[in-house]
């Protein structure tokens, strides 16, 4: 009997030995990772007897592990960074052997190591439970290269000393394996196309006949696959980016190449040489070019630009030569600021050498071009703001714009002339030149080549060491935007509009600087703006015009002020009175009498918060049981950057990226919305393209935090509760904040996490 029993266990052995040896020549004979990752990992867990197996690979760029699985026909990645916060990112880090019996047994992963820590997130989502975990890392020659990782042995309280044994041998040959395929990778480095075949945009059969069509028509493949095969743009423009591992870069006629960059380059030689500086970005300069990995023009970028830092980006030959010839048409423009900074600095050298100590007039022909120049071209780009910051004669003058919400550097001029373009700019805004040492406020007219009128908000402020900076807000004439389309919940858009069709009472906008509290307020009279409605607005200024609104322009500098204009418009027989903003407890005390004498009453205010606001107003003076009477609705807002349309994609985010939407939301207040972290959830971002100026993002969008002065609210204004106490008061009673709308937002893909916490934080 003991004969047979061993023959039998003999006989085991050998046919473990067998599949073993089945499984080793399969990873030999793989084509590629992915098909040692989708293809041979169940056979792999079939032979070991384990209820889970992961293959992971080892991204070194990235410092993380990674394995591919197959889901619904599509294959799917999963990655763990390589750190002691979970079982296979730690025996990646350290190299060690992992064999617990519970993986929930902090005592026996302790006893392998202090740094040990089991990641149960995954069974949290799945149901899974991990009991038995064996952990083995592949290595080849000493590098790891990968982590095999085995759960739940189906028989047997732990994973045996022969298991061990068998994928540390499995592993060896996978070791070879993963060396052997890198290699192979290397060797065939793929074409600039592969992204588009992976894409199912293009066959190879037709990128072959793509190279066909070029070399007869002799131009480049790209043009051929746009006009011919219609490939998008921005795809063909990714795949490149792929390829070189630098930024795409499509044509925009606002981008405009740095002109000092521009005027000691030669423009024949760049038309040749297919290249040119296109803008500065982080302390370098963003050279745009056909073919990166070109050896002899690349030196020749560097040699040109000699000192300065240079960050490549990839761009179509067609594109690069219309960059080229809008450069071309600026340098030949009287008016362009490259020629305008030209001139700037040959005078500056006379004035000099000729008066030496004494600084440019105000009058000057190249001064007026210059300040005529910079709004013209921050109106081409979209900017919201036009910083001058002097650093005194000796350094350049740096000029930012804002766009989008963020400031980017425009343009340097000479120091010299610092004083004289902030005169001019005093003078167009009708300014008192002579004082530079306090802060002055005023406005410019000024009419773009298109014919639009717009209208420049003008501060100036005395900065440190005699300089004087100045600040515009360019106001665009516009039309209102349609109250369903400010992006607003279903809830929010019900309540604001429930409001603003109330006979009378006061409806409040807030947030900071550039919120877009004006656009919201017009939006809403927009809404109401019907023949039977009287409506006065007093605005500083008048951004946006509507047909059948009574607009008022106020004046502080005599005496018209938003109070004034309050009390004139309660004998002018008012519906609907919008007050700019409600500066002071006089205006405040006005706007709340008017909306308990019948009037409708909107204004705006600098709050962080829509609760913040009731505080804020309290603390100004006013009567709590008049305020509370008076109130309606209080709308806090903000702008977030938009998630750019043209080059938006989806993904998969990380758990712990998942895990900070669902803190910021608020955990019991996520689990309502009944999003779960599993293999379908999407995100969306940015990859970078022409349209966005390869940022990821262009335009923004609102998020909002609207409070309803319900009965229970108005008693808490009237007792003057705490914040805390409103706050909770208004999320029981359906308020969304600020940061939750925002994450509705992540979710809905126009935005991501990092615009929203840049703008709130509640």
């Amino acid at each position: 009997m003991a004969v047979q029993e061993s023959v039998l266990a003999l006989q085991e052995r050998l046919a473990n030995e067998q599949r073993l040896v089945h499984l080793i020549d399969r990873i030999h004979a793989a084509k590629s990772l992915d098909s040692i990752f989708i293809e041979i990992q169940g056979e792999m867990l079939a032979f070991f007897g384990a209820e889970r197996m992961t293959l992971y690979a080892v991204d070194h760029d990235k410092k993380e592990i990674y394995s591919k699985f197959l889901a619904l026909d599509a294959v799917k990645e999963i990655r763990v960074p390589i750190s002691a916060k979970s079982v296979a990112g730690f025996v990646a880090l350290t190299r060690q052997t992992v064999n617990v019996a519970d993986a929930y047994d902090a005592a026996e992963l302790r006893r392998l190591s202090p740094q040990l820590h089991f990641d149960g997130s995954f069974d949290k989502r799945t149901g899974f439970r991990t009991a038995q975990i064996l952990c083995m890392p592949v290595l080849h020659e000493g590098k790891v290269l990968g982590v095999v990782q085995i759960l739940n042995k189906k028989r047997g309280t732990r994973f045996s000393k022969d298991d061990e044994l068998s994928v540390t041998r499995l592993a060896k040959t996978l070791g070879i394996a993963f060396n052997t395929q890198a290699q192979l990778g290397a060797q065939r480095r793929g074409t600039k196309f592969d992204y588009l075949i992976a894409q199912g945009l293009l066959s190879q059969d037709e990128v072959n006949q793509a190279i066909g069509v070029a070399r007869q028509r002799n131009i480049d493949v790209e043009t051929v696959l746009v006009e011919q095969f219609k490939v998008p743009k921005a795809e063909l423009g990714a795949s490149l980016s792929q390829y070189f591992r630098v930024p795409f870069v499509e044509f925009d006629g606002r981008i405009i190449p740095p002109p000092d960059l521009m005027k000691d380059l030669k423009l024949e030689f760049l038309k040749r040489n297919l290249w040119l500086p296109i803008r500065r970005e982080d302390n370098a300069i963003v050279v745009l070019i056909d073919n990166p990995q070109d050896l002899q023009r690349v030196d020749a970028i560097y040699q040109l630009l000699r000192g300065q830092q240079i960050q490549l980006a990839v761009g179509l030959r067609k594109d690069i030569s219309m960059f080229l010839t809008m450069a071309g048409d600026e340098v030949h423009s009287r008016d362009s600021i490259g020629n305008i900074i030209s001139d700037l600095g040959n005078e500056a050298s006379v004035e000099r050498e000729e008066t030496a100590g004494t600084d440019i007039d105000e009058n000057d022909s190249a001064v007026i071009r210059l300040a005529n120049q910079i709004i013209i071209d921050a109106c081409k780009a979209r900017a919201s703001d036009i910083h001058v910051e002097p650093y005194g004669a000796q350094h350049d003058t740096m000029i930012r714009l804002r766009i989008d919400g963020q400031c980017r550097e425009y343009q340097r001029i000479p120091g010299v002339y610092r004083r004289a373009l902030a005169a001019r700019l005093k003078i167009m805004a009708q300014l008192d030149i002579a004082e530079r040492r306090k802060p002055q406020d005023g406005k410019i007219k000024f009419r773009v080549s298109d014919g639009r009128d717009i209208e420049l908000r003008v501060a100036t402020l005395p900065t440190q060491g005699g300089n004087e900076d100045v600040v515009m807000r360019v106001l665009t004439a516009t039309e209102p935007i349609a109250l369903d389309k400010l992006g607003m919940t279903e809830r929010n858009h019900h309540e604001i509009r429930a409001a603003a069709e109330k006979p009378y009472g006061l409806v409040l906008v807030v947030g900071p600087t550039g919120s877009g509290k004006t656009t919201t307020l017009h939006s809403v009279l927009a809404h109401i703006n019907r023949p039977e409605r009287k409506i006065w607005t007093a605005e500083d200024p008048v951004e946006i015009t509507q047909y059948g609104l009574r607009q008022v322009q106020v004046q502080p500098k005599i005496g018209f002020t938003f109070a004034a204009a309050m009390r004139s418009f309660l004998r002018a027989d008012p519906d609907v009175i919008m007050v700019g903003e409600m500066r002071d407890e006089e205006t405040a005390a006005i706007g709340i009498e008017a909306s308990l004498t019948g009037h409708l009453v909107f204004s705006t205010l600098h709050t962080n918060s829509a609760v913040e606001t009731v505080v804020r107003l309290l603390d100004m003076g006013l009567d709590p049981f008049n305020f509370a009477d008076a109130l309606l609705t209080v709308v806090a807002q903000r702008l977030v950057r938009r998630i750019c349309v043209e080059c938006r994609e989806e993904y998969h985010p990380e758990p712990g990226e998942f895990d900070e939407l669902v803190h910021a939301y608020g955990v019991e207040d996520f689990q309502k919305l009944g999003v779960t972290y599993d293999d379908d959830l999407v995100l969306y971002r940015g990859k970078g393209c022409g349209a966005c100026d390869n940022s990821g993002y262009r335009g923004r969008a609102g998020i909002h935090e609207l409070l309803v002065a319900t009965e229970s609210m108005k008693k808490l204004i009237q007792s003057r509760a705490r914040v805390a106490e409103m706050r909770k008061v208004a999320r029981d009673e359906g308020m969304t904040t600020l940061v939750q709308d925002g994450v509705l937002k992540v979710l809905d893909g126009l935005t991501d996490l990092k615009q929203v916490k840049a703008v709130a934080i509640k």
